[in-house]
């Protein structure tokens, strides 16, 4: 056990200097999606980064994630050709989302698949289990998957930063929550089936000049004791956004978003 005095005195409450060389990984966690494809990681690295996942704040202490490393070129490949063909059915079906171009996926050096139980929400405050439809306890079904799936994004941005933190820039891919991406996804990584995938994580070193995307400013995110309605958007708003700014924050820099 640490004692708490100990763990006060190590961490040095206010120390601008833990913050800023927290901030400078933070800040330089950056997106990249074509990754040098010759790079081999080594193996104490994609152990590192999963031991500071391991590490994630989870409800009930469950800690429901699985790290599945790849490292099977023909694997990848096979999960970038499902993402590349999905991003094609999209384009047909008339979706007008703006897509990454995924083969980049097919010779990311780095290749983490993010698995999780569900099942793990009985550990979470339900009223029954086997009945989550009920109006008495949808409400707390709702929020057990709530507090599942904030667990295993808790983890997974630490070993975000972790990955940055060695010098790396990373991919977040997250439109694998259908189950259609779980049809093809899990057999080739021989995923029982009580498990889903939910995210994956490629990093490497780039292959392409890397930028900073926009972010919004503090003053934009932050309120003091109540919430500043002056940044509620209406509904019309809302979708002037996305008709007109979406497309720009994506993929754009953050000098050339406005």
């Amino acid at each position: 056990m640490i004692d708490p005095g100990t763990a006060t005195a190590a961490a040095e409450i206010g120390n601008r200097e833990r913050y800023d060389a927290f901030m400078d990984v933070v800040a330089n966690r950056i997106t990249t999606r074509a990754f040098q494809p010759d790079y081999v990681v080594p193996r104490e690295h994609f152990e590192l980064i999963v031991d500071a996942a391991r590490h994630g704040p989870s409800g009930a202490n469950a800690q429901p994630w699985h790290y599945i490393v790849v490292t099977d070129s023909e694997i990848k490949l096979q999960i970038s050709e499902y993402f590349v063909s999905e991003q094609a059915r999209r384009a047909r079906l008339g979706m007008k989302f703006p897509t990454p171009n995924y083969h980049g996926m097919g010779t990311a050096p780095g290749f983490i698949v993010v698995a999780t139980d569900f099942r793990f929400i009985r550990a979470f405050p339900v009223l029954r289990e086997d009945d989550p439809d009920s109006e008495v306890n949808r409400p707390y079904y709702e929020n057990a998957e709530r507090i599942l799936l904030q667990s295993v994004a808790a983890a997974t941005m630490s070993a975000h930063l972790a990955a940055a933190a060695l010098g790396y820039n990373v991919w977040w891919v997250t439109a694998i929550g259908q189950q259609d991406a779980q049809d093809a996804i899990k057999p080739l990584l021989d995923v029982p089936d009580e498990i889903s995938v939910i995210d994956i994580m490629c990093f490497g070193p780039p292959a392409k000049p890397i930028y900073k995307r926009w972010k919004k400013n503090l003053s934009e995110i932050m309120s003091w004791d109540r919430y500043d309605r002056s940044h509620h958007l209406s509904d019309e708003q809302l979708e002037q956004w996305i008709k007109t700014k979406r497309h720009r924050v994506m993929y754009r820099s953050q000098e050339n978003v406005d």
